[in-house]
């Protein structure tokens, strides 16, 4: 155990980034497909070929997951990622040919000081996300940079640099469960301008600085604070947290549902606030088992419930826990250079 979403049997990851445009693309692949479901809770997600991901829809199982900045250019990552794995014979058969399966979440981060000549009229030339998709699902394995790296290069929140996170856990039947996220809020993961982050009551060791709870939790920290000079800036779609949950438990498609679900109180638990009309606040969940294994019970399922909910709230710290500021002129500070090692 790694403490990554790698931990889980079958899951392997892959990142590419553009340190000029501060922005870059991350790529969960699944040695074999996974059945998936997901869940939106957030007012304005940034989303493709979702909609298959609901219980009642035919292709249950996918071949890898796209988490990518750019806002709705980044959707172009998916496509890098079909490429890749069209290269390798992979896909859901229709007749003779094979068509990949991969659904993908952007967050924005088009004004966070990078060369954004792609979103302006700037330049003819094609958006560089297809590219980043296809180099990070050729990169995928089992080792991971987290914090300023892939998607989370250029995420930020409102007092700090975000960044991308994972953790995992062994659940008592044995069944692995992980999370990796991108941290792109609106709101504050650390309570107010303390170093303290709201996940610390589920800290395992010292993973985002072991420093705990503060003696009391004083009023200002319950005050909210949002990303934007301006509070009007409050409504600027320049948000989201996009997630995934990956378990070798077997799942239904509904109970891939049912996880995405409870994982985004890992959101509440670490983010204030959560699930705001400007987040996209997306979390999949995907399971590895082999498709004879028989889903979990009803007992199993909900103790694999709420251990989701725990490793993605510690994966939000720890993103941005290691995060690293942006080397440009009024970029955030990030956790490190505010509160010290």
């Amino acid at each position: 155990m790694r403490n990554l979403i790698t931990d889980v049997p079958g899951v392997y990851f892959g990142q590419a980034d553009n340190h000029a445009i501060a922005s870059g693309v991350s790529v969960v692949l699944f040695e074999t497909p996974a059945i998936a479901s997901i869940s939106i809770m957030g007012g304005a997600p940034g989303t493709r070929d979702t909609a298959l991901l609901e219980p009642e829809m035919t292709v249950e199982r996918i071949d890898a997951i796209a988490l990518s900045g750019g806002s709705a250019f980044g959707l172009d990552a998916a496509g890098g990622v079909m490429a890749g794995l069209a290269q390798k014979g992979r896909g859901f058969q229709v007749g003779a040919v094979r068509v990949p399966i991969v659904p993908q979440a952007i967050i924005f981060d088009l004004l966070n000081g990078g060369d954004k000549s792609f979103a302006n009229g700037q330049t003819t030339s094609f958006h560089p996300y297809f590219d980043m998709g296809l180099r990070a699902t050729k990169r995928a394995g089992k080792d991971m940079q987290l914090g300023s790296h892939g998607a989370g290069i250029g995420a930020t929140l409102a007092d700090l640099k975000g960044g991308i996170g994972s953790t995992s856990a062994r659940l008592p039947n044995g069944f692995t469960v992980g999370a990796v996220v991108v941290v792109n809020a609106v709101g504050q993961v650390t309570m107010g301008q303390s170093r303290h982050f709201w996940a610390a009551p589920y800290e395992q060791g010292k993973e985002f600085g072991g420093h705990g709870m503060p003696a009391s939790i004083a009023p200002a920290m319950l005050v909210p604070q949002f990303k934007g000079r301006e509070p009007t800036d409050r409504f600027i779609g320049q948000n989201t947290t996009i997630a995934a949950i990956a378990t070798d438990a077997p799942l239904t498609k509904a109970q891939c549902k049912r996880v995405a679900h409870a994982a985004q109180d890992g959101l509440g638990r670490a983010i204030r606030p959560a699930h705001s009309p400007m987040d996209g606040d997306i979390v999949f969940a995907a399971s590895t088992a082999k498709p004879d294994e028989a889903p979990l019970d009803a007992a199993s399922l909900a103790d694999l419930c709420s251990s989701a909910a725990d490793v993605l709230a510690r994966a939000i710290a720890r993103g941005v826990y290691l995060a690293r500021a942006l080397p440009f002129g009024h970029a955030l500070t990030d956790y490190h250079s505010r509160f010290g090692p």
